[in-house]
């Protein structure tokens, strides 16, 4: 058996038996794995407060190679999102990130650039402004997982896409210009476009000053969300609930 500590963050928890519970987290250094709380729900010195889905923590485990889960022996929190005000939005917002994690990203696969930035996303996801940064982690997600087809051109024809913006579907890959839409082609405006490009060579911290209504980007996310779905071949709850705010 081997032992380890490191940074990670808690996906999602299931309960079993009495007071034991079944735990799904993202590390940072052996990617996503799944491990037994012995107690946890009776246990406040080893993980009181620190297995809610999207805590920042330091996790210690023991790894057995003859079993599929890990034994979790305690958790301490580095940055809680109970720490602000949990309202409805912030909340969807937070599960969005936790299933996309949970479906999309393999077991035992260290991936750096999308634990940073999950950190960078929920370090934005105050309050009720919780657009910039679901729009954020909605391109690069799809991006890192290597998801993202081209903005510049057409899948068809490699023209760039013009002033008019460019098209997609649910069942297909790639974006399409005026030429090449479907009748059940989706439109991404010309400024969804630029902004994608923008959230692709910015810091978050550079679009946080910025308004960010529900409508904004709304085209953009619904993109990068049918990317996600068509690829993890299932529907993403967080995403419906997040459509129903409005966004």
């Amino acid at each position: 058996m081997s032992a380890f500590q490191g940074e990670a963050v808690i996906l999602r928890t299931w309960p079993v038996h009495e007071a034991d519970q079944i735990v799904s987290l993202f590390t940072r250094g052996a990617g996503r794995i799944r491990g037994v709380a012995k107690a946890a729900s009776k246990s406040r010195r080893r993980f009181g407060g620190a297995l809610e889905p999207m805590t920042w923590v330091s996790a210690s485990y023991v790894e057995n190679p003859k079993q599929e889960l890990v034994r979790l022996d305690s958790c301490e929190v580095i940055a809680s999102p109970l720490s602000d005000p949990v309202d409805y939005a912030r909340a969807a917002a937070l599960a969005f990130y936790a299933e996309v994690l949970e479906e999309a990203l393999p077991d035992h696969d260290p991936h750096e650039a999308v634990f940073r930035l999950v950190l960078v996303v929920l370090e934005h996801t105050r309050g009720a402004g919780i657009w910039m940064p679901v729009t954020y982690f909605a391109l690069w997600i799809t991006r890192l997982l290597g998801w993202m087809p081209r903005l510049r051109q057409c899948s068809v024809c490699g023209e760039a896409m013009g002033a008019d913006g460019a098209w997609f579907e649910a069942q297909a890959d790639g974006l399409v210009c005026s030429r090449h839409k479907r009748a059940a082609s989706r439109r991404l405006s010309a400024d969804s476009l630029t902004l994608a490009r923008r959230i692709f060579q910015s810091p978050i911290a550079a679009l946080a000053g910025e308004e960010w209504p529900p409508s904004r980007a709304a085209d953009l996310r619904r993109f990068a969300v049918q990317a996600l779905e068509r690829h993890l071949e299932r529907k993403l709850h967080a995403a419906a609930v997040l459509a129903k705010l409005g966004g």
